[in-house]
């Protein structure tokens, strides 16, 4: 009787202690689920959320630290600039659609289009369409830092006349082996050597009739009104921090070229903004981005909303339909096509 007392509680103890191992195991599963809930809780806090140090438990709403303050109101910064950046992102992609397709197929998923494609339209602005010229001529100064920041913006350039419907022929000038614009360029631009654009050391002045070029700067007198197919469109190759200002303006009425700029001002009104900053200089990319989107849409609006962004102090007002006509005052008025009197403005005295 013992031994069989013995037997009968041996499987009972085994029982128990399986009891006791699955409830631990499920103790524990329930405290990792609580964990993981507790983390993905957090992981979909959404941007607007307050912020470290928002509350207190309770609700109740303490005194702060000056640490806390001082983090709160860096969060606070973050969302700002997060909500300003994606309204910015909203308001280009309205100005792309605006743009429409354009004429043959569109890009595809992702703004790529087809290679085959980009390369036939490339191909046919080199024989019909405006050309566009940057006058790296005017980059012996820069620092190797400004250096690559003007390849960068060389690259950026390119991709928007790649993906564009209607683009233009580009030609990078007195680009010459051994100068630092060179060298960057091959360095920080994969596959630049088969960029669908001409190179040369020459000066633009050597390739093309002088009535034909008109040097785009934020210093002229000449509103830029018009893309005439006819033309050659010249861009200073200038990343310059301490911004010389009237360089390129003064390089072009030595040359007795024609000069314009973008209509910023007839279109656009000063923002309000903490530093009372407001700039028409842009880089090269985003001029190109103005000349382009205007070449496919014909709207200035459209345009200047795709390529000057918020932190040049410039804004479209509201509606901006309402603005399709330029305002000029008398020494703004000058027209970009003028003949004779407009040659007579620019030439050097």
């Amino acid at each position: 009787m013992a031994a069989g007392d013995g037997e009968g509680k041996e499987p009972a103890a085994v029982v128990e202690l399986a009891g006791k191992e699955l409830g631990m195991e499920s103790d524990m599963d329930a405290e990792m689920d609580a964990v993981a809930a507790e983390a993905l809780r957090l992981l979909r806090i959404e941007p607007s959320a307050p912020g470290p140090g928002a509350g207190r438990a309770g609700g109740a709403e303490g005194p702060r630290s000056r640490n806390a303050l001082r983090k709160l109101r860096r969060w606070q910064r973050v969302v700002s600039a997060r909500h300003g950046q994606r309204r910015r992102e909203r308001q280009r992609r309205r100005a792309r659609t605006a743009a429409g397709p354009g004429p043959g197929p569109g890009p595809g998923p992702g703004g790529t289009v087809p290679v085959g494609l980009a390369r036939e339209r490339l191909l046919r602005a080199r024989t019909a369409g405006p050309r566009l010229c940057v006058d790296l001529g005017v980059a012996g100064g820069m620092t190797e830092k400004e250096s690559g920041r003007l390849a960068s913006q060389i690259r950026r350039l390119y991709g928007t006349n790649r993906r564009a419907a209607r683009p233009f022929w580009l030609c990078l000038t007195e680009f010459a082996a051994g100068t630092p614009i060179y060298e960057q360029c091959h360095r920080m631009n994969d596959g630049f050597e088969r960029y669908l654009m001409d190179r040369t050391p020459e000066s633009y002045l050597d390739l093309f009739p002088l009535d034909t070029i008109v040097y785009l700067t934020p210093d002229s007198e000449n509103v830029l009104e018009d893309i005439d197919p006819d033309k050659v469109y010249v861009l200073g190759g200038l990343v310059d921090e301490s911004i010389h200002k009237e360089l390129t303006l003064r390089r072009a009425r030595e040359q007795s070229l024609q000069t314009a700029r973008l209509p910023i001002r007839e279109y656009m009104v000063r923002a309000p903004n903490t530093r009372n900053y407001h700039s028409e200089t842009l880089a090269i990319n985003q001029v190109f981005d103005i000349l382009c989107t205007y070449y496919e849409t014909r709207s200035w609006p459209v345009a200047l909303r795709a390529g000057v962004s918020a932190g040049k102090g410039y804004m479209l007002p509201e509606p901006a339909e309402q603005r399709e006509t330029p305002q000029h005052t008398t020494a703004q008025g000058n027209s970009l096509f003028c003949g004779e009197e407009l040659q007579k403005q620019e030439a050097p005295v």
